[in-house]
C-alpha cells in the first residue's frame, strides 16, 4: 500500500521552493505571536488555551493541510502528469494511501511541532495544554489531509473549495455557529484534548465517543472515494 517512489515524487513537490516557503510562514508567525504574548502577559494559561485554539488549531492546521492535501495530487492532475504515472504498474490505491502518508506527515510536520513549542513558549506546558493542543494537532492533520487530497481529486479547484473551508466553515461557523460545531474537525480534535487538558481550560461541543468515530469515519470515506476518483481516470489506451 506504500510505494517509496511515489513518496519521493510527492515530497519533492510538497517541498519545493514555493510550497515550503508558505508551509513555514504560518508555523513562524505562531512562534513570534507566542513569544511576544509571552513577553507582555508572561504564563497565563487561558491565554495560552485562546491562542492555539483560535489560531493554531482553527487557523494553521487546517490551512496546511489545505496545502499539503490538495498539493499532494491536484497539480499533477491539473497539468496532466498523473497520466504518467497512473501508467506505471502500481496499484491506484496505493497511490492514493501513499499521498495521503505523506501530505499527513507534511501537516503534521508543519503544524503539530510548532503548536507544541508555541504552547511551552507561553506557558510551560502548564494545564497539559501544550500537549494538549499538539496532539489536537496530530489528529486533525490525518482528517483534513484526507478531506483535502479527496478535494485534490474530484475538482480543480481543489484549494479555492479548501480555503473556503477551512477560513470559513472552521474559523468563522465553526467558532459562532453551534450546530456547525458538530461538523468541524476542530471540535472533533478538541474533544481529545479537553480529555488531556487540566481544570476544563479546554472545552469541546462534541463529546470523544462520538468525535473518534467521526474522525475515524471521515478519514476512512475520504480516503475511499479518493482511490474510486482516481480509477475513474482513463488513460487513453485504456479505453
Amino acid at each position: 500500500m506504500y510505494n517509496p517512489t511515489v513518496a519521493r515524487l510527492t515530497y519533492r513537490a510538497l517541498l519545493g521552493r514555493r510550497r515550503a516557503a508558505i508551509l513555514f510562514v504560518l508555523p513562524l508567525l505562531l512562534i513570534v505571536i507566542s513569544v511576544a504574548v509571552r513577553s507582555f502577559t508572561g504564563a497565563d494559561d487561558q491565554v495560552t488555551a485562546d491562542l492555539l485554539g483560535s489560531f493554531a488549531l482553527a487557523t494553521m492546521v487546517p490551512l496546511i493541510g489545505v496545502i499539503a492535501g490538495t498539493g499532494a495530487i491536484g497539480p499533477e492532475i491539473d497539468d496532466g502528469s498523473i497520466v504518467y504515472l497512473l501508467a506505471k504498474p502500481v496499484k491506484r490505491s496505493t497511490i492514493i494511501f501513499t499521498k495521503l502518508i505523506v501530505a499527513i506527515a507534511v501537516t503534521m510536520a508543519f503544524s503539530a511541532i510548532p503548536t507544541l513549542i508555541a504552547g511551552f513558549l507561553l506557558n510551560g506546558n502548564g494545564q497539559q495544554i501544550a500537549i494538549a493542543y499538539t496532539v489536537a494537532a496530530l489528529v486533525a492533520s490525518i482528517a483534513y489531509a484526507a478531506v483535502f487530497l479527496l478535494l485534490g481529486t474530484v475538482t480543480r479547484h481543489a484549494v479555492v473549495f479548501g480555503l473556503v473551508y477551512a477560513l470559513v466553515w472552521e474559523s468563522l461557523f465553526g467558532s459562532l455557529v453551534p450546530g456547525a460545531r458538530t461538523l468541524s474537525v476542530q471540535q472533533w480534535s478538541l474533544a481529545l484534548a479537553q480529555r488531556i487538558g487540566e481544570n476544563g481550560v479546554i472545552s469541546s461541543d462534541v463529546g470523544l465517543p462520538l468525535a473518534v468515530i467521526l474522525l475515524i469515519g471521515v478519514t476512512a470515506a475520504a480516503t475511499w472515494y479518493a482511490g474510486q476518483k482516481l480509477r475513474t481516470l482513463k488513460l487513453a489506451g485504456e479505453e
